[in-house]
């Protein structure tokens, strides 16, 4: 798989991904999430943007290195999330079962999502 047909479905996964807590946002029951959500969104669908790319550059440059590169990349998203969830919550304060829910929303289908792709990409590798 190419690198531009993930960046497309990527993107219409990002769309697809954003229409619950908009429809909640725009139904009146924007108290189901957290202040700043989208902010919250756009940095952990940023990070799982920038760990498919590069997981899909390495694999195109050196495939002897694809799992290396997609721990990497799994640490450093999961370690970064950690980082961005302590200051989060040391700056604003919010309900935090809501803010747990909202953020393993997000958290998780962008991980389904980034295996998903990147074991279907891999497969097609081995095929090829």
């Amino acid at each position: 798989m190419k690198i531009s047909r993930s960046l497309f479905l990527f993107t219409v996964f990002a769309v697809c991904l954003a229409i619950p807590p908009l429809a909640v946002e725009f139904n009146g029951t924007s108290d189901w999430l957290t202040p700043h959500f989208w902010l919250i969104f756009f940095f952990i669908t940023g990070l799982t943007l920038a760990g498919m790319i590069i997981i899909l550059l390495v694999q195109q440059r050196k495939q002897d290195y694809y799992i290396q590169g997609f721990m990497a990349s799994t640490t450093i998203k999961i370690l970064a999330s950690m980082v961005f969830v302590v200051v989060f919550l040391m700056k604003s304060k919010v309900n935090k079962g809501i803010f747990l829910a909202d953020f393993f929303y997000i958290y998780l289908f962008n991980m389904v999502f980034e295996i998903y792709v990147l074991m279907r990409n891999l497969r097609h590798q081995k095929l090829g």
